[in-house]
C-alpha cells in the first residue's frame, strides 16, 4: 500500500476539514494510496504548531514556500485566503506536485486562466474544491439529467444563499472587503459549479450585482452582498440564479430546480440526503414528486453508511473530494473539476460582474477544448 505525503497551506476552518478527511478517506474508501500528513503550513509558526499538533501532521511551518519545496510534500492542498492561490499553485507545479484548490480559483480571471497554465503545462493532478455537488443526491441528479430521466432539460433555478450578513450592524471583516471575498467570489462559484455539471456551458447572462449594506461597524463594505443573472445555457436550457448573504433565514441555501420534458428535480442543501424527483408518468390524478431518500445504491453513500436514510453529512463531501484526488493521482488521469472546470465558473463570474457594470447581456467565453 502506497503512501503519498500530504502539505496543506492553511490551517483555519478549510484546512482543518481537508486534514480531517485526508486521515480518514483511506480507512473510508479502502485507497490503495494512502495520505500521509506530513506539513501544515499557517501564518505564524505558533499557530503552525498548534494545527500539527490538534491535526496530526508530522511538521509546521510559517512558510508556504518551504512546505511546497519540501521533498517529502509529494501533494498540495491550498486553503488560503485566495489572493495566494495563484501564487502557491504555480510553485506546486513547477516542481511537479500535484494540487487541489479551494474554490475560487484566485482572485480574479487573469488568476485563474494562469492558474490553468501552469497545471497543465505540470501534467500533474489538478482539482478545485467544489465539495456541495459531491452529494450522493446531487451526484445522483446529474446522472439523472444526464441519463435523460427527465426528458430534454428545459429550465435552471438555482441559488446559493445564507444569511451571515442579514443583520446590517454585523461588524465589518475580512468578508466584507476585496471582491473575491464578497457573494460573488464566495456563495456564487458553488452554484455556478453546480449548473455547469448539471446542466452545461453558460453561453449568455444578464446581471445585477449590488451591495445593500455599503457601511458596517468598522468600516466600509467595498464588495457585494446579492446577485442574480438570468441565462441561457449551451444546450438551449433558460435558466436563472440568486446568490446572497443576506438572505434572513436562510443558512446554507444551496438549491436547485431542473425542469424537463417528461419531469424534474428538486433539491436543497438544507435536506442534503433527499432528493425530490417528479417523472410525467402514471394517472395524473397520482402524480407528484417523489422524496428519495439517500442509501448505498447511491454515488459516494456506501463508504460511509450502509443504512437507507441515514445520511452523509458536510465532512463527508470533503472526504468524497480527497477520494477523488487521490484517484486522479494515482491514476493520472483528470478528475472533475479540474482547474480548467474552475476556469469555466470564473468566466460566468466575470461576465455577471461585467454584465452588472454595463448593464447590458454579456456572451461568456466558451472553453475550445470541451
Amino acid at each position: 500500500m502506497a503512501e503519498i505525503g500530504i502539505g496543506i497551506v492553511g490551517g483555519g476552518y478549510m484546512g482543518k476539514a481537508h486534514a480531517v478527511a485526508m486521515t480518514a478517506v483511506g480507512a473510508q474508501f479502502g485507497t490503495s494510496l494512502r495520505p500521509r500528513l506530513e506539513m501544515i503550513a499557517a501564518r505564524t509558526k505558533a499557530s503552525a504548531e498548534d494545527y500539527r499538533q490538534a491535526f496530526g501532521f508530522r511538521r509546521g511551518t510559517d512558510d508556504w514556500d518551504q512546505l511546497v519545496s519540501d521533498p517529502d510534500v509529494e501533494a498540495v492542498v491550498i486553503a488560503t485566503p485566495q489572493k495566494l492561490h495563484r501564487e502557491i499553485a504555480e510553485a506546486a507545479f513547477s516542481l511537479g506536485k500535484p494540487v487541489l484548490c479551494e474554490k475560487p480559483m484566485g482572485a480574479s480571471l487573469e488568476d485563474a486562466e494562469a492558474m490553468v497554465a501552469a497545471a497543465e503545462a505540470s501534467g500533474v493532478a489538478n482539482m478545485v474544491g467544489y465539495n456541495y455537488i459531491r452529494t450522493p443526491a446531487s451526484q445522483f441528479a446529474r446522472k439523472l439529467i444526464a441519463e435523460g430521466a427527465i426528458g430534454t432539460v428545459t429550465w435552471f433555478r438555482g441559488e446559493h444563499t445564507e444569511d451571515f450578513y442579514a443583520d446590517p450592524d454585523a461588524p465589518a471583516t475580512w468578508r466584507t472587503s476585496g471582491m473575491a471575498n464578497g457573494t460573488m467570489g464566495d456563495l456564487a462559484p458553488h452554484m455556478i459549479n453546480a449548473a455547469l455539471a448539471l446542466i452545461g456551458p453558460v453561453t449568455s447572462l444578464v446581471a445585477e450585482v449590488e451591495t445593500v449594506h455599503t457601511q458596517r461597524p468598522g468600516g466600509a463594505v467595498t464588495n457585494d452582498d446579492q446577485a442574480q443573472i438570468m441565462c441561457r445555457f449551451a444546450n438551449g436550457t433558460m435558466g436563472q440564479m440568486h446568490f446572497s448573504r443576506i438572505a434572513t433565514g436562510r443558512k446554507m441555501g444551496y438549491a436547485y430546480e431542473v425542469h424537463g420534458t417528461h419531469g424534474a428535480i428538486r433539491f436543497d442543501q438544507e435536506d442534503q440526503n433527499a432528493l425530490w424527483l417528479y417523472r410525467a408518468e402514471g394517472p395524473e390524478a397520482e402524480r407528484g414528486f417523489r422524496k428519495i431518500l439517500t442509501g448505498p445504491a447511491h454515488p459516494d453513500y456506501l463508504p460511509f453508511c450502509q443504512g437507507p436514510g441515514h445520511g452523509t453529512g458536510y465532512q463527508d463531501q470533503i472526504i468524497i473530494e480527497a477520494h477523488d484526488f487521490l484517484r486522479a493521482i494515482e491514476t493520472r488521469t483528470p478528475v472533475w473539476p479540474t482547474f480548467r472546470d474552475g476556469l469555466a465558473v470564473m468566466r460566468v463570474v466575470q461576465a455577471a460582474l461585467t454584465s452588472s457594470r454595463t448593464r447590458a447581456w454579456q456572451d461568456v467565453p466558451q472553453d475550445p477544448t470541451i
